[in-house]
C-alpha cells in the first residue's frame, strides 16, 4: 500500500465512514436542540419571560462537565457548549 493513496487503506476508510456517520448524528442532534429551544423561546415569550438565562446556561454546562467521561477535556466541552449555545440562540 502506498502512503500516497490513503483511499486504499481499509482501516482509514472505516474510520472516515464512522466519522461521517457520527457527523450526521451530530447534525441531527443539533437540529433537534434548535427546534426544542425555538419552542422554549416561544413559550417564554408568551409568558413574558426573558429568553436567555445565563444562570441556567452555567448550570447546564457544569452538569455536562460533571457527566463527561472524556476524552473531551473540560476546556473543550466548555468551548463546545459556548459555541453551541451562541449558535442555537442565533438560529432561533
Amino acid at each position: 500500500m502506498s502512503s500516497s493513496d490513503p483511499d486504499k487503506d481499509p482501516i482509514l476508510r472505516d474510520f472516515r465512514d464512522q466519522i461521517a456517520a457520527t457527523d450526521v448524528e451530530l447534525i441531527a442532534a443539533v437540529n433537534k436542540r434548535v427546534e426544542l429551544v425555538r419552542r422554549l423561546k416561544e413559550h417564554k415569550a408568551a409568558r413574558g419571560v426573558d429568553f436567555v438565562d445565563p444562570a441556567q446556561e452555567e448550570r447546564l454546562v457544569d452538569r455536562l462537565v460533571a457527566a463527561n467521561p472524556g476524552p473531551l477535556s473540560e476546556d473543550g466541552l466548555r468551548a463546545l457548549y459556548q459555541a453551541l449555545l451562541e449558535l442555537v440562540k442565533r438560529e432561533t
